[in-house]
């Protein structure tokens, strides 16, 4: 028994290595590639423009992203300036600087779910080679130049911390990640659920303090030259003219309804029936798949259904949202591999990562092919809507009606009876399973 374990093992091992090898080299041949040029355009500008000037007055610009994506844009300027070369979107060194950090949080994400299936070693093996080999995530960092990655890691590593006691540091990340991207507000619910259940009003107290703590620290350089006024009132641009959209190419409920109105974009703020717009109607609908959500990680705050809770809060809000962008799904397809230990919870995730990378080719084909077999609209489009439609739906099925877990089959986890809370509890074992 012990040479096959050790053997396996080894077998383990030797696939991990060689998948990550694989991972890194994909990304380093796309790193140069300008990928989407829209949007490396953009960003490649905001590089130069923050570099160019203080960075306490870089919202000035039009600046969509909160503070931590304004320290990394500043981080790249002055690493191509280091390497002596002009911020230009045509320099292939400028393009790769810019893609690098959601290619290294790609791989930290493989980390990551591997760290949290480590008792169970085929597993770890089999979620590090989903997300590190993944299509979507190599999509949308390395060759699109995305940085949707970025906030998820960090939201990710909060939740390592906190399920595992560690939770005035989690805090402390969950700031950064609200920090990264306003997406990351997706994930607030089922984790303020999970601490509720888990540690108390009082731990949830704190840890909203400190990430707020953290948040406002983050903000310091950028006050006294307006930085917040600026972001809100940027914010305000983006939301309610820019990306003023039902749907932004997101297959959800939203794209279903512009295709059947003739497939163009629809105001999200148009009226559909009475003082109701579609703003409106959709917070409505999100709320109420995000209460359900709240209470079954409350009723249940196990370290299984903080994961999963967390997948199916960015699916709901996907599905039910306004002004949503395609890429938009992506923290779902990461927590999802933190359940592959249920066959349900592997059947959603395996589909979901067809439906989305489907999505992803349909709204920003990296070829002329690619557009010709998945046209942006069109009923490939609906059914696609459709499946994002019941994936969700079945996510929360599974989020409120947790398989049994059969007799002797508690995992090691679940056996370390006690694990220390910040506000001097413990939280029971039921919730470290």
């Amino acid at each position: 028994m012990t040479t096959r374990t050790t053997s396996l093992d080894g077998r383990l091992r030797a696939l991990t290595l060689v998948g990550l090898v694989a991972a890194v080299g994909i990304r380093l041949v796309l790193l140069p590639t300008e990928g989407y040029r829209g949007d490396l355009d953009q960003f490649v500008k905001w590089v130069h423009d923050i570099a160019a000037a203080p960075l306490g007055q870089a919202y000035r610009l039009d600046l969509g992203f909160p503070p931590v994506m304004t320290y990394l844009f500043a981080g790249m300027g002055a690493v191509i300036g280091a390497f002596g070369h002009v911020i230009d979107v045509a320099d292939p060194f400028v393009r790769a600087v810019v893609k690098t950090p959601a290619s290294v949080a790609d791989i930290a994400l493989a980390v990551c779910a591997a760290f949290a299936l480590r008792e169970r070693p085929r597993l770890a093996a089999a979620a590090f080679l989903a997300l590190a080999l993944n299509p979507v995530l190599i999509y949308v960092s390395a060759w699109w130049g995305q940085f949707e990655s970025i906030y998820v890691l960090a939201v990710l590593v909060s939740v390592l911390l906190v399920t595992r006691g560690h939770v005035d540091l989690a805090a402390v990340v969950l700031g950064v990640a609200l920090m990264t991207k306003p997406q990351a507000a997706f994930f607030v619910v089922p984790i303020a659920a999970w601490l509720l259940g888990a540690t108390g009003w009082r731990s949830t107290f704190r840890f909203g303090l400190i990430a707020l703590a953290t948040v406002a620290i983050l903000w310091l350089p950028f006050v006294p030259g307006g930085g917040i006024e600026g972001y809100v009132r940027n914010l305000d641009a983006y939301g309610n003219q820019t990306f003023s959209i039902a749907s932004l190419r997101a297959w959800n409920a939203w794209w279903i309804m512009q295709q059947a109105s003739g497939g163009q974009f629809l105001a999200d703020t148009a009226t559909l029936f009475g003082p109701i717009t579609g703003r409106t109607m959709a917070f409505a609908l999100a709320a109420l798949g995000e209460l359900v959500v709240f209470l079954a990680v409350l009723q249940s705050p196990t370290r299984r259904n903080l994961a999963l809770g967390v997948a199916t809060s960015v699916l709901v809000c996907f599905s039910l949202l306004t002004a949503m962008h395609e890429r938009y799904a992506f923290g779902a397809l990461v927590f999802l591999t933190l359940g592959f230990a249920e066959p349900r919870i592997r059947a959603i995730w395996l589909v979901f990562n067809v439906v989305f990378m489907a999505n992803l080719l349909a709204a920003t084909p990296a070829s002329t092919a690619i557009a010709d077999i998945l046209p942006e609209g069109g009923p490939v489009s609906i059914v696609g809507s459709l499946a994002i439609l019941v994936l969700t739906a079945a996510s929360l099925w599974v989020l409120v009606h947790p398989a049994a877990q059969p007799e002797g089959e508690a995992t090691s986890a679940g056996q370390q009876l006690r694990e220390p809370a910040a506000e001097g509890r413990s939280i029971p074992a039921q919730v470290v399973r």
